[in-house]
């Protein structure tokens, strides 16, 4: 058999406990990004700022430029709502993105450090093939996007510099997310050390004493002895 079933299976409990750690997280950004954008008075679902990101990018994925479909679409944050790169949910950080390059982009937005460029949505465009080895995921995604070397550069150089522009014109509120950047880390990585131990030790606890009374219940014959 080609394709590998129990790998599949297996990955609906091997990443449970980051999963919640990484939601809390997240849950954490977005009560900072509300009060910001209370504080600046522009939402991201404010008409003229959907309609700045629709006149900026079309109905194509910010990223590879291939026409969006509803089922295929995500919001995404350039800078990613994680523990390390600290994005926030507010305009000139929230766009829309095709779910593979969304799936894509986070090889780069988990990365504690990045190496090719300093946020997570320009280390992302800058897999280009050069600068990587030849095993990378992602240059190889972008090779498979556009395979022709010369176009890659081109088509990658376009994402960034429309990126650039559009959140130009957003430097007074994305100064928030270099603030945030700066002082949210340490939080962020104690909410997640504390989700990660709350799931290590008071969930196990509570399965014991759970699947206890469960046993108990159980009928003779379902239990192994």
């Amino acid at each position: 058999m080609s394709f590998d079933i129990a790998k599949y299976l297996g990955r609906a409990t091997a990443r449970a406990k980051s999963d919640v750690a990484n939601k809390m997280v997240s849950m954490f950004l977005h009560d900072i990004s509300r009060r910001i954008v209370l504080e600046v008075g522009l939402r991201v679902t404010d008409s003229v700022y959907v309609t700045d990101v629709a006149e900026t990018f079309g109905e194509k994925c910010v990223y590879c430029r291939q026409p969006l479909e509803l089922n295929r679409a995500a919001v995404e944050h350039l800078d990613g709502m994680n523990r390390f790169r600290a994005g926030l949910h507010i305009p000139g950080n929230a766009t829309v993105a095709c779910v593979t390059c969304n799936r894509e982009k986070r090889r780069d937005d988990q990365l504690k450090n990045l190496i090719l460029a300093e946020s997570g949505w320009e280390s992302f465009l800058s897999h280009n093939s050069e600068r990587c080895a030849t095993t990378c995921k992602t240059c190889r995604y972008w090779a498979a996007v556009w395979p022709d070397p010369l176009e890659r550069n081109e088509m990658l150089s376009q994402s960034c510099d429309s990126i650039l522009e559009f959140r130009s014109r957003y430097s007074g509120i994305l100064h928030w997310s270099v603030q945030a950047h700066l002082h949210l880390r340490e939080n962020l990585e104690i909410i997640y050390r504390d989700c990660q131990e709350f799931a290590v030790t008071r969930i196990e606890v509570l399965v014991d004493d759970s699947f206890r009374k469960i046993r108990e219940g159980a009928p003779d014959h379902c239990v192994s002895h």
